[in-house]
């Protein structure tokens, strides 16, 4: 490993962008940084083994810019390289930016002039699909300061059920808690690491702000959910991340009875969207092999004591369209399922 630094002194802002061939988008998310309206921020690229062009992309940028830093490391994944960019920040505050994404020049301005008694500040995002752009926002008060009781009451519960707020590149967090209580993206998990991390940052944090704003912009690259699909089995990671123990500081600070639902209701969920995304058409598995992988999931007999737990404690909540998928995946029907995901997805595309 080695590593090229920017000058003395105490930045506002550090950003880590860990980077892992994306050449081709890689210029774009740099010129983004740079033309920063916070002008005192530091930028720690982490160069995690990538095997096109990103490193010499990188050090053309780092000799125009004494702002920005620059890890070479062997390829150790995601986690390891924010680690290693975590490891190197000097600022107040540390941002996130994945190295195909792109922030709009007001984006750490506007969180760190939010920040002043707050250690975590939250943000929508816009995510980019198909050439459409739509703004993202997650479930929590905005404009108005959250308490430490209140985090771990309402917003840390939330990262426990959904992996819809996991996402670190649309918060600020205060460097004081996350060196204090020896914070880091856990190395050994296979999904959710982002989500880990902000759950334990929430047990430290002091009190928080989310914004009616968002200045990240969320890039989907073209075939890759499709590509993902091909070489990753969800399922097993959601029962890997389902039957794994949570964070120490998490455990404490949920009591059991409010931690079990939380967790069930995640897997039963993930398994609905995980159904839905391998019946989508784009999947490029033949009708034969969606339907076997479909039939060897809804037989995970773990799977089906949830959905009949999760049956019980949401009974009063369900909408009609759920009912019929929970119904469907009790009978271990996949063409049952087929069919309604095909109509739900053409519904939705009409």
């Amino acid at each position: 490993m080695h590593t090229s630094s920017v000058s003395a002194g105490r930045p506002k802002v550090s950003v880590v962008i860990p980077v892992y061939n994306t050449e081709a988008y890689l210029p774009a998310c740099i010129d983004s940084l740079l033309g920063q309206t916070l002008a005192d921020c530091e930028f720690i690229f982490v160069n995690d083994g990538s095997r096109d062009g990103c490193a010499e992309v990188l050090e053309r940028y780092r000799v125009r810019d004494q702002r920005i830093s620059v890890i070479h490391q062997a390829n150790s994944g995601v986690s390891a390289a924010r680690n290693a960019g975590l490891a190197a920040a000097r600022g107040e505050f540390v941002g996130f930016v994945d190295a195909d994404d792109w922030a709009a020049p007001e984006l750490f301005g506007t969180l760190y002039a939010a920040a002043a008694d707050c250690d975590i500040v939250y943000s929508g995002y816009m995510r980019s699909a198909g050439g459409q752009m739509a703004v993202i926002h997650g479930p929590f008060l905005t404009g108005v300061r959250m308490d430490h009781a209140y985090l771990r009451e309402w917003v840390l519960p939330v990262f426990v059920e959904s992996d819809s707020c996991n996402s670190v590149c649309n918060k600020l967090y205060r460097k004081e808690i996350i060196d204090a209580n020896g914070l880091s993206f856990p190395q050994s998990v296979a999904l959710g690491e982002d989500g880990l991390f902000n759950m334990r940052f929430l047990c430290y944090a002091r009190g928080g702000i989310c914004l009616d704003y968002a200045g990240y912009y969320y890039r989907e690259t073209e075939g890759s959910a499709t590509r993902r699909a091909e070489s990753v089995d969800y399922f097993a990671r959601s029962l890997e991340v389902y039957q794994s123990r949570l964070p120490d500081e998490v455990t404490a600070a949920l009591d059991k009875e409010k931690l079990e639902p939380l967790k069930l209701n995640k897997f039963v969920r993930s398994a609905i969207s995980i159904i839905h995304s391998y019946y989508s058409a784009s999947t490029p598995f033949s009708f034969s092999q969606k339907y076997r992988y479909v039939r060897a999931l809804l037989g995970q007999w773990l799977l089906r004591e949830a959905l009949e737990r999760y049956k019980q404690l949401n009974e009063d909540r369900m909408g009609r369209y759920e009912r019929v998928l929970i119904r469907l995946m009790l009978l271990r029907s996949p063409l049952g399922l087929y069919c309604v995901t095909a109509y739900s997805n053409a519904r939705n595309k009409g």
